[in-house]
């Protein structure tokens, strides 16, 4: 069964680890991020942007495809269904498709608005019991056609937002969607410090967890993040592997052009992707 990740990420918080966010894709993603989840006894969210969930036959479709496996493949660690940097609309369709996690990304919008759209969807989160992630600070690089500077995020707004009621915050800290470039001056922990000091104990999060050295992504857990988003990793893991499976021929001996064989070491390069996250987040055995 879906849960809200409110538990999970309190748990996290507390305990000074982070939990993962692994985006999905299709299916195949889906089973080998809830596998390796259950195999290191881990809670994990999985996260659907807007056109992925379009891609996968919209979030009713994503909704079934994932409490199916739950049920199909016996597994019991906490999971949470999770919109990825939704739309004022679309965190509406998403709980009409039974998600049991949202994030509303308002961080393009000015601050009152955003507050405005937010205090909305608080009240129906907390209604329906769904845990809701809010957005101050553009998050770089490109996400569904949305494109982001980098910049950090005002520790004020961030009050402004987490005094709301949300339950974990996404503060703009110098972090980027995808790959990072060679003169990426890292993260802002002035600014994270900043924002943790405004918002106290609200379980933050980080975007754009591919490429961030561990150094970093363990000083920021520190800090407050029990929430860090992985995607562009597992994609670019994947197609490496699928790639050398074709370009070995594979694909031409046998049976090898079966998808279900085609795909399998794309889906082995994700499950050693995830583990690797997993650990060093510190969610493993956490569940």
């Amino acid at each position: 069964m879906l849960v809200s990740a409110k538990e999970m990420l309190t748990k996290a918080r507390e305990g000074k680890y982070a939990v993962g966010q692994f985006n999905i894709n299709n299916l195949e993603w889906t089973k080998t991020i809830l596998l390796t989840a259950q195999e290191l006894n881990s809670p994990v969210i999985l996260g659907v942007s807007e056109g992925a969930g379009k891609y996968m036959g919209g979030f009713k479709t994503v909704s079934g495809m994932v409490n199916g496996l739950l049920e199909g493949l016996n597994i019991t660690v906490p999971v949470a269904l999770h919109l990825d940097h939704g739309t004022y609309e679309g965190c509406y369709k998403c709980i009409e498709a039974g998600f049991s996690s949202i994030m509303f990304d308002g961080s393009h919008y000015p601050i009152a608005e955003n507050v405005e759209k937010t205090t909305e969807l608080v009240k129906i989160c907390n209604e329906k019991g769904l845990s809701l992630e809010a957005e101050v600070g553009a998050i770089g690089g490109e996400e569904d056609g949305v494109i982001g500077m980098g910049e950090c995020a005002d520790p004020n707004e961030c009050k402004s937002i987490a005094d709301l009621g949300v339950t974990m915050l996404a503060a703009g800290i110098g972090n980027i969607h995808g790959k990072y470039p060679a003169n990426w001056p890292g993260l802002s922990f002035e600014t994270l410090a900043a924002v943790k000091e405004k918002v106290g104990d609200m379980p933050l999060v980080l975007h754009g967890g591919t490429g961030i050295p561990e150094d970093m992504i363990k000083k920021a857990i520190s800090l407050g993040v029990a929430k860090i988003n992985v995607n562009t990793e597992c994609q670019l893991a994947f197609a490496a592997a699928v790639r050398k499976y074709i370009e070995a021929g594979k694909d031409l001996e046998g049976k090898g052009f079966d998808p279900r064989k085609l795909l399998a070491p794309g889906c082995d390069a994700i499950k050693e992707t995830v583990r690797e996250k997993i650990e060093l987040f510190g969610s493993a055995n956490k569940a």
